[in-house]
């Protein structure tokens, strides 16, 4: 799709005009409105565009997206593998190594027609059946980044020295499904985030002003707490998502422990992680 504008979509903004694209996190610091990548390991792209304007998301249009088959995805844990892997995280719980490790499977699929597909129509479809907070598209083909996002997640905001993380741990069809395991891990998570934005705060400024709220959206709900600190002066955007991957929402706890069983046992690189970067 390089015929294909680059643009970005999030928040009820559409961004056009790419001015720069770097994988410096320094840039981050500077003025404009940037659109941020970046994987499971902390690689980023980062794009930063000249026109900004509010746009809601789109109507589908019949057609716009085609997507694979179901029969064409392929996963890179079979269901033996997965299940051994789980086992195996089990037998590193049982040992005191690791509270939680989040095991991942990676599904890819060919694409029919990938000069006829717009990642942005694919976010539309997403926008109809699963409005999330931080739903979005970055379409940089020239530079292999097109995603379309559908997540509830806050990962990181930054409003002067206010820095703020919304980790997700729970998830119920109603709050009533809720049990108290999903408040544990949300807890665990959260003592996991207030560590990592204390490596880049100010020494007691950091803070939990919501602990396992209940958020609602359609057809489910999620338990999300909120942790904040304040930006030590030393320290910019480079210095705070390096703190802060990978996500602990998505590894486990101790962080430290959880990256070690996960590289052991998954197969395949997980690619980008899809929270929110305000």
């Amino acid at each position: 799709m390089y015929d294909l504008a680059p643009l970005a979509r999030f928040g009820g903004l559409l961004a056009t005009d790419l001015r720069d694209v770097t994988h410096d996190p320094e840039a981050l610091d500077s003025a404009g409105f940037w659109a941020v990548c970046a994987d499971f390991e902390g690689r980023l792209t980062c794009a930063r565009f000249g026109d900004v304007r509010p746009d809601p998301v789109p109507a589908p249009v019949p057609g716009g997206w085609r997507g694979p088959a179901a029969g064409d995805w392929t996963s890179s844990l079979d269901r033996t593998a997965y299940t051994a892997g789980v086992r195996r995280v089990r037998e590193h719980i049982a040992r005191g190594e690791v509270y939680q490790a989040n095991l991942c499977r990676v599904l890819t699929a060919p694409l029919p027609d990938p000069a006829a597909a717009d990642v942005d129509a694919l976010t539309a479809l997403l926008a109809r059946g699963n409005p999330a907070p931080y739903a979005g598209t970055i379409r940089l083909p020239a530079h292999g980044v097109e995603i379309a996002t559908a997540s509830p997640e806050l990962f990181l905001r930054r409003e002067g020295a206010l820095i703020s993380s919304g980790p997700i741990k729970g998830t119920g069809r109603t709050a009533a499904d809720l049990l108290p395991k999903d408040h544990a891990e949300n807890v665990m998570i959260v003592d996991l985030v207030r560590n990592d934005l204390g490596r880049v705060s100010e020494t007691g400024s950091v803070a939990v002003p919501a602990l396992c709220a209940i958020e609602e959206h359609p057809g489910l709900v999620h338990l999300v707490s909120t942790v904040t600190g304040l930006l030590r002066e030393d320290a910019g955007w480079p210095e705070l998502l390096d703190a802060s991957f990978p996500p602990g929402s998505v590894t486990g706890a101790p962080k430290s422990s959880a990256l070690r069983i996960i590289e052991a046992l998954e197969t395949a690189p997980r690619g980008p992680y899809c929270g929110g970067v305000g």
